[in-house]
């Protein structure tokens, strides 16, 4: 298995979490009780919702991370825990979780990757026998050291950590649009985010909201085969670079999306520069301001426009 995951925690912004510039940051929830066994276990299930948690509790401790297909691996499980709180493990189902399965690539079942200090690391692709699967966590605790994330969390922490978050109160607007993503409407998300947008120009969460939301709209139903074979097949056609520079997005592949765009934008018509600079505009919305990439894919459209 190559090392071909995003980067960086900034990679996984836009493809494990969508919802987290939908929904206001929230304050994690309570901590989760021990088990009647007599103590919280160091296996957690994650989720696309729950893994901001995951990537916060990396700087202390490295995550493993088990993509499966509904049915985690026992001897993964057990072999974590010998490691006596060095390793924590995140179980993944990646039937019901599509954005972590895009981010992590997991193309077979179980797919085992790390995430250490906000950075996600490939492992192996299924079943190894347990020597072997020992040794790679081995491996990855000192590579985990040479990053300075050397602590042993107790099992209690460890759940507190990646505790479901607490809902805060929304805007109704807000909430309306927060409503329809969970159900799948996005024509109804964006227009909820278009009407706050109204009622306040300086919204910037209805606006991530929106770009974030469309983003998601124009993808669904698509395959990414697809997407990729026309854009190679038209490397000139405006609307097929714009379909798979979405892809790239939706997957945390930000400075593909804005490369492919970028390099393109000179041999544009008006017409098609504009198509351009509208949608760079709004992946910019969609990884934040705070993303380095996003400050040098903004310097070089603007170079580009003047």
């Amino acid at each position: 298995m190559t090392n071909n995951l995003p980067p960086s925690a900034a990679s996984l912004r836009g493809a494990v979490d969508l919802s987290s510039l939908v929904r206001p940051p929230v304050m994690p929830g309570a901590p989760a009780s021990a088990p009647g066994t007599g103590g919280p276990s160091l296996v957690v299930d994650a989720t696309d919702a729950s893994f901001t948690g995951i990537l916060e509790l990396s700087n202390t401790v490295p995550v493993v991370v088990e993509l499966h297909g509904g049915v985690p691996t026992a001897s993964l499980t057990t072999l974590i825990t010998e490691f006596g709180g060095k390793l924590v493990l995140a179980r993944v189902d990646a039937t019901t979780n599509p954005q972590l399965q895009q981010a992590f690539q997991a193309q077979v079942a179980p797919t085992v990757a790390a995430v250490v200090a906000g950075r996600p690391l490939a492992l192996f692709e299924g079943e190894l026998p347990e020597a072997e699967a020992r040794q790679v966590f081995e491996q990855l605790l000192v590579l985990a050291a040479q990053n300075g994330v050397t602590g042993t969390v107790p099992a209690a922490a460890a759940e507190a950590e990646v505790a479901e978050p607490v809902d805060e109160p929304l805007p109704p607007l807000h909430e309306a649009a927060y409503d329809a993503i969970e159900a799948g409407d996005y024509p109804a998300a964006m227009t909820a985010y278009r009407t706050a947008i109204a009622q306040d120009p300086r919204d910037q969460l209805a606006v991530a909201g929106l770009a974030q939301v469309s983003l998601l709209h124009r993808l669904t139903g698509l395959s990414a085969g697809a997407i990729r074979d026309a854009a190679a097949a038209a490397p000139s056609d405006v609307d097929a670079q714009l379909a798979v520079a979405d892809l790239d997005v939706s997957g945390g592949h930000l400075e593909d999306a804005f490369d492919r765009l970028l390099e393109l934008f000179p041999s544009l018509d008006a017409d098609g520069k504009n198509a351009v600079r509208t949608r760079l505009l709004e992946y910019f919305e969609v990884a934040g301001a705070e993303d380095p990439r996003v400050s040098a894919g903004r310097r070089r459209l603007t170079a580009l426009l003047y």
